[in-house]
């Protein structure tokens, strides 16, 4: 049992029932903030002011925004299934609130006399457990989508089932190269790693760049939210919701961020330790006490400003786009390095083995993928016999184009006898006109017999 597991053991109940109620308000508390700070900085970015008028600065806008939505008229469609319908928003928030649960947020404190440490479990596969939560939330969505009753949601929903699997796995790779280089599954073991050998972000670089990548598209978010798509799918898997429920869907996804962007701060960016150079201030005076759930705060921050960055820097994938990007480039890429480490370790253990023999070995290896590279005959431009394109990709109208000449019109004598008088030329080539669409139409319709007069006239 590590030092964390054995202060978690000895927690008494009322000290468990403070660290949860703050494990869930935390993430709520930054959703708020969240929202506000995102519509600020992207409207910076493009220039406008963003909100500014509920409170200083407009910092109580999220707050009335919340409140609009509890307060507007919560319908249900006639052909959803009212208890699917009614539980999918609480499915999908429950458990991305869950993972806070194991994600240490700081050392060893004192709390009310009692020695205790920043976190509410310590599970021997915290890892798998932050994974799991984030995994059954898509569980929300796809019964939202279905219990609707209608198409658009329906679709919503099957996409993010599919764009949640391709996307877990290159995620769950990633994270296997930080586990396996750590040694353990337990998110505290894992900052204690890093404190000793480094970042991992550093030292697992590919993995990190692999797991940013892979953490937008496990939320949905821009240019990932697919399953939101306002230009195809109206609003998603949640465009028959309203009010609270939707609220709920909102906080779900916000939540989310926060929970993968507090896992990306644990296995890749030191977790709570201090960073360097202020690790060696005083002995590491900086890493005890409440200073470590600073320095958590801080890398939390920058990691959901890149989810905001992103959003307001990069267009939205197509869907072919973004699968072709899931599976034929994280999934492979990532399972390709999580071989070359394993080889790494493997040949770091080796007996006789140096560090100049593994550059020597890896520099071999790059040249060869390098002289392949070259080798590889280029693909052969299709040929496009089709008419010749402009720039913008539009048709041309063939060179030799010919406009036929214009067909013969019928006269208005020659249907209706002679022009009665007074008629201009316009009012003729218009009557012209009119009369042909008429004689037309007359002759597509059925016969029918003249109605006689009582003096025998037609």
């Amino acid at each position: 049992m590590n030092p964390a597991a054995e202060l978690l053991v000895d927690d008494p109940i009322w000290l468990i029932l403070i660290k949860v109620v703050v494990i869930f308000a935390i993430p709520i508390v930054i959703t708020i903030l969240m929202i506000w700070a995102e519509r600020r900085i992207i409207g910076r970015m493009q220039q406008r002011p963003g909100p500014n008028r509920a409170g200083p600065f407009g910092i109580l806008q999220s707050l009335a925004d919340a409140l609009k939505l509890a307060f507007k008229e919560d319908i249900r469609p006639a052909m959803a299934d009212k208890w699917v319908y009614f539980l999918a928003p609480i499915l999908a928030a429950i458990p991305a609130l869950l993972a806070m649960a194991v994600i240490p947020l700081g050392g060893e404190v004192t709390i009310f006399g009692e020695r205790t440490v920043l976190q509410v479990a310590e599970v021997p596969a915290g890892v798998l457990v932050v994974l799991a939560c984030a995994s059954v939330g898509v569980y929300g969505i796809l019964l939202a989508g279905w219990a609707s009753g209608s198409p658009y949601p329906l679709f919503g929903a099957l996409r993010s089932a599919a764009q949640v699997i391709s996307y877990e796995i290159a995620m769950g790779l990633a994270i296997v190269s930080v586990v396996f280089y750590a040694g353990s599954l337990s998110t505290s073991q894992i900052v204690e790693a890093q404190m000793q050998q480094g970042w991992f972000a550093i030292l697992l670089f590919p993995s990190f760049l692999i797991y940013l990548v892979s953490m937008i598209g496990e939320t949905n978010r821009a240019p990932f939210d697919l399953p939101e798509a306002e230009s195809e799918l109206v609003g998603g898997f949640h465009t028959e919701y309203s009010s609270l429920k939707f609220a709920m869907f909102f906080l779900a996804e916000y939540v989310n961020m926060v929970t993968v962007s507090a896992l990306a701060t644990t296995m890749f960016l030191g977790g709570w330790a201090a960073p360097w150079p202020l690790s060696q201030i005083g002995d590491g005076v900086l890493n005890t006490g409440w200073w470590p759930l600073l320095w958590f705060a801080l890398k939390l921050a920058a990691c959901l400003f890149l989810f905001i960055w992103v959003r307001a820097a990069l267009p939205r994938f197509r869907y072919d786009q973004f699968m072709h990007l899931g599976w034929k480039v994280l999934v492979p890429f990532a399972l390709g390095w999580f071989v070359l480490v394993a080889a790494i370790r493997v040949l770091r253990n080796s007996e006789g083995v140096s560090p100049m023999h593994i550059m020597i070995v890896l520099g071999v290896l790059l040249v060869i993928v390098v002289a392949g590279s070259f080798l590889i005959p280029d693909r052969a431009a299709p040929q496009d016999e089709g008419p010749p394109v402009s720039g913008s990709g539009y048709p041309l109208p063939p060179l030799d184009l010919k406009v036929p000449d214009v067909p013969v019109r019928r006269s208005v004598s020659a249907t209706s006898g002679d022009e009665p008088a007074g008629v201009s030329g316009g009012t003729r080539r218009g009557a012209t006109r009119s009369v042909g669409k008429a004689d037309d139409s007359a002759s597509s319709a059925p016969a029918s017999s003249p109605k006689e007069g009582g003096d025998g006239t037609v």
